[in-house]
């Protein structure tokens, strides 16, 4: 009995996030990752046609769900939104956090870029804090050979405690090698040890404190207790929100509870002068740390030159004398291009259409059309799709180029870390920023068909 309540209770928490189960035996996997590093290349190799996309439930953002079949057992795979952290600073990050907490997929398998695999270790170890059941996919395997970058997979495999495979899942090598990681994992119940982060000793005594408190309250087949005490030693109330939306419970409420929190955390900062404010910053340096350490061991580059030389480049473009003025610089230049070299086509198309409304006009006075037609067809539609045709597509047409281009060089990650300190202070994001770049040029394009109609 106690059995055939625990599947009926996952089942109601993945049917919380729209995972149709056609059978009890199917299996949940979600496809977590960095964004580019290959992961939707990866869902795509696996599940092929057999796919659908949604919205998750009450957000706006984009879904994708697949199904693929290996050894006769049939594999959901849920394609989680790329994101850097499961620290809920955005709305991608929270979904993740959530289906990996709440939903409860049976494995969880992280996308790595290998060309930058010490950045992309601090979301493995995020998610090795909620579930042991996780899976490295060491991806792109091929743009680190040609980087002269070697990673020792079984080295970091030992490291990690959990499985790795290396991947290069746009020509389909290494994922039959998934695809028997996942069901060795799944079916043969394979106990792991993946690796823990050693924090140190006042925040690891506040975390040995407050699982007793909460143990009791919450459920310990869905939440890992010492990470959820992290979480709300470090203030994250979007965690308690998730609590009450999926398990039906309000921590707030317990107010012996979060009063010995609070308790907790006045201790810290008055006998061991650590500053709260500051403690996502010390867990998430723990993080990095323990990233880096593992980084070293297993990662042999042979062109460190290149990488020496992208990294002055980056403490050039992303200091804080020189960050603003580069990007304020930078970003300036693409919109004066934009603008003053739509002038050009945008006056030839702009005449092209001129002449050709007269040719229509000939047209429907050579038939002895009615002029009401004339003016509707002629006057109204065809003018003033020149007219959009000839202000819009040249800004358009090279604005996309150009901040694709800067996408490519990695300078666009740069200007959202540039602005994300201030577009924190009005509790927005520095991703946000591209957006901003994007309003701009819709200004400068309304203003051009303002000054363009007089």
């Amino acid at each position: 009995m106690g059995l055939t309540n625990q599947s009926t209770g996952l089942k109601t928490l993945r049917d919380s996030f729209n995972v149709d189960l056609q059978s009890p035996d199917d299996i949940v996997i979600a496809l977590a990752g960095n964004p580019n590093t290959g992961k939707s290349t990866v869902f795509n190799s696996l599940t092929g046609l057999k796919q659908h996309t949604g919205n998750w439930p009450g957000k706006t953002v984009t879904n994708a769900r697949g199904t693929f079949t290996h050894k006769e057992q049939k594999y959901i795979l849920v394609d989680l939104p790329g994101t850097y952290s499961l620290l809920s600073n955005s709305v991608e990050e929270e979904i993740a956090r959530d289906f990996i907490c709440f939903g409860k997929p049976h494995a969880v398998v992280v996308v790595a870029d290998s060309t930058c695999l010490e950045r992309n270790l601090n979301l493995v170890i995020q998610i090795l804090e909620i579930t042991s059941n996780v899976i490295l996919c060491v991806n792109l395997i091929d743009e680190s050979k040609r980087k002269g970058i070697d990673i020792d997979c079984r080295k970091l495999s030992e490291e990690l405690g959990i499985p790795v495979v290396p991947t290069n899942a746009r020509r389909g090598i290494g994922l039959d090698v998934l695809k028997d990681s996942l069901h060795s994992m799944i079916r043969t119940k394979e106990t792991l040890s993946p690796i823990s982060i050693n924090y140190n000793k006042q925040i690891t005594d506040a975390v040995d404190e407050i699982c007793p408190l909460i143990s009791p309250i919450l459920k310990d087949d869905v939440l890992d207790m010492r990470w959820t005490s992290l979480r709300l030693l470090d203030g994250d109330n979007s965690i308690i929100q998730s609590i009450v939306k999926y398990l039906d419970i309000d921590l707030s409420t317990h107010n012996e509870i979060m009063d010995k929190i609070e308790t907790i955390k006045e201790d810290l900062e008055v006998v061991h002068h650590m500053n709260i404010n500051n403690l996502r910053e010390k867990i998430v340096s723990s993080i990095i740390e323990k990233a880096e350490k593992i980084a070293d061991k297993v990662i042999t580059e042979h062109k460190k030159q290149h990488r020496d030389f992208d990294r002055k480049i980056d403490k050039v473009i992303t200091s804080k004398a020189l960050g603003i003025p580069i990007m304020l610089l930078l970003l300036g230049i693409i919109f004066w291009i934009t603008i003053i070299g739509a002038n050009y086509p945008s006056s030839l198309l702009s005449n092209m259409f001129c002449n050709a409304e007269l040719k229509l006009t000939e047209f429907f006075n050579w038939i002895n059309a009615p002029s009401w037609l004339h003016d509707v067809l002629v006057l109204g539609l065809f003018r003033t799709l020149g007219w959009v045709i000839s202000v819009m597509l040249p800004p358009m047409a090279i604005f996309f180029p150009l901040f694709t281009l800067l996408e490519d060089l990695g300078y666009l990650p740069r200007i959202a870390f540039n602005l994300d300190y201030f577009f924190k202070k009005c509790c927005a994001h520095g991703k946000q920023a591209l957006t901003m770049c994007m309003v701009i040029l819709k200004l400068q394009k309304n203003l051009f068909i303002i000054f363009y109609d007089l």
